[in-house]
Order: structure tokens, then C-alpha cells, then sequence
């Protein structure tokens, strides 16, 4: 067996829009504060839409619907040479707990409006203005686009 062989790592990534405003998350990435979707890793054994709800409770402490995907990206990281599979999920927000405990270098949520995100210069990646752009644009498939075999 190959112990070189190239491995993506799987994420979700969450597109809520709600009067007109992303929500989204200011978080400390490599030392810098940067703004996010709600976003993180797919646990094993976890659904995509199961980690886009855990993952969105965790960074913002809202509660959420997933609705369909917006799309999947694709993205190696140059800090560290990862690449990433983002499977992007948009969906609604149900409620807003503020006692919800958020992740480690969370600092919370915050909701944007798309000039505000074009115009920032603390995006954590490119893709994060492509989602919502792509998002915006109409870009909207059904969930079970997504075949997820037991």
C-alpha cells in the first residue's frame, strides 16, 4: 500500500441569508481574525447535512434548516498544501441560541451583506466570496443531489 497517496480532506460550509444578510463567522485562522461561513470537517460516519447543522450550531450558535447545495468546491491551501473538498449547503435559520458553547478560536457570529463580504479583506479564502456569489447567482440544486450510500 501507497503511504503517499494524496487524501482530500471532506468540509461543509453553510450559506444562511436571512433580511438580506449572510450569516457569518469571525474566527482566528494561522494568528488572523477572518470571517468564514459556518464550516469544518465532515466527522466519520456523520451525513454532509448532519455536519452543515453541527457545524453551523458550533460556530454561531444558530440553529438551522439545510435546504439544498449551492455546490462543491475544490481548494488546496497554500498555508499548509491541504486540499479541501467543500461540499456548500444553503439552508435557513430556525433560531439563535446564545448559550450555544462555540468551537476553539471562534469568536462568533456576524451577519454580512454581499458588499460588505466583497469589499472585506479578511476573507478566510477565496472560496468563501465564491459561495455566496455562486449562491446569489442562482446556483441551487436539491439535497439529494447528494448519494449517501450506508
Amino acid at each position: 500500500m501507497n503511504d503517499d497517496r494524496w487524501t482530500p480532506h471532506a468540509t461543509v460550509a453553510t450559506i444562511v441569508e436571512q433580511d438580506g444578510r449572510f450569516l457569518m463567522t469571525e474566527e482566528i485562522a494561522l494568528g488572523q481574525q477572518v470571517i468564514n461561513q459556518p464550516a469544518g470537517h465532515v466527522e466519520s460516519g456523520e451525513t454532509i447535512a448532519a455536519a452543515a447543522v453541527r457545524e453551523t450550531l458550533e460556530e454561531t450558535g444558530w440553529h438551522i434548516r439545510p435546504e439544498g447545495l449551492v455546490g462543491l468546491y475544490i481548494y488546496t491551501a497554500p498555508a499548509n498544501g491541504i486540499t479541501y473538498h467543500r461540499y456548500c449547503l444553503f439552508g435557513t435559520a430556525l433560531r439563535h441560541d446564545p448559550q450555544a458553547e462555540l468551537d476553539d478560536g471562534i469568536i462568533g457570529p456576524r451577519w454580512m451583506t454581499i458588499d460588505e463580504l466583497r469589499s472585506s479583506d479578511t476573507l478566510r479564502s477565496r472560496m468563501v466570496l465564491t459561495c455566496v456569489e455562486d449562491y446569489l447567482s442562482g446556483k441551487r440544486y436539491p439535497l439529494s443531489v447528494i448519494v449517501e450510500h450506508p
